[in-house]
């Protein structure tokens, strides 16, 4: 019971959308109207406010780390603890404050994954960083990233982590399949560097 209440707190948490809140506060145009319509760090990238990126990048990460967080300080055991992070996640991928319209769930994950397990979080991240210098495409960085979170959990930390970030991955996937066609055909664009003021 206490392990279905964590997985509900973690899903209200993270359906908090960041970039639709931020967006407002700066206002820029609602990020699921403009660009991808994806309401999250690189579409505000390309609106052209790194500032505002940059604070929807901390704010849709600290989701994940506070449900994982508040779910270890009642003890809830490393299986449930995955499954919160999943629902976090689902959270921010289909919000109930927002018409269940949200991002693609990778800065919730880290978020999650750095709450679950620091070093997992950080190799995850490196892998994320080696895939977007060599290639400049986000989505393909974070497929990467995504595919490797459970298996590294079984690698260096708790094994008992696994299925829970499996499903993780899989929803992750299956929320970049456009980008995964894009890809494969050649049309998915690079992110910016250097975005403008």
């Amino acid at each position: 019971m206490k392990s279905f209440i964590f997985c509900i707190i973690g899903y209200l948490l993270g359906s908090i959308s960041s970039a639709i809140i931020i967006c407002k506060f700066y206002q820029l145009p609602d990020p699921r109207s403009v660009g991808s319509g994806n309401p999250g760090t690189t579409n505000v990238m390309r609106m052209g406010n790194s500032k505002a990126a940059a604070l929807v990048l901390v704010g849709d990460a600290l989701k994940g780390f506070i449900a994982i967080m508040l779910a270890r300080f009642f003890n809830v055991d490393a299986f449930s603890l995955s499954f919160v992070a999943l629902f976090t996640v689902i959270g921010h991928m289909y919000p109930v404050y927002f018409g269940f319209k949200g991002g693609r769930g990778v800065a919730t994950a880290f978020g999650a994954l750095l709450g679950l397990s620091f070093f997992v979080a950080i190799f995850s991240l490196v892998i994320w960083q080696v895939v977007f210098f060599f290639t400049r495409y986000s989505s393909l960085a974070a497929i990467f990233a995504a595919a490797a979170m459970p298996m590294l959990a079984v690698l260096f930390d708790d094994a008992r982590y696994f299925v829970g970030l499996v499903l993780m991955t899989a929803i992750i996937l299956f929320k970049h399949r456009d980008n995964i066609y894009r890809l494969l055909d050649g049309t998915e664009p690079k992110t910016e560097l250097k975005p403008r003021k």
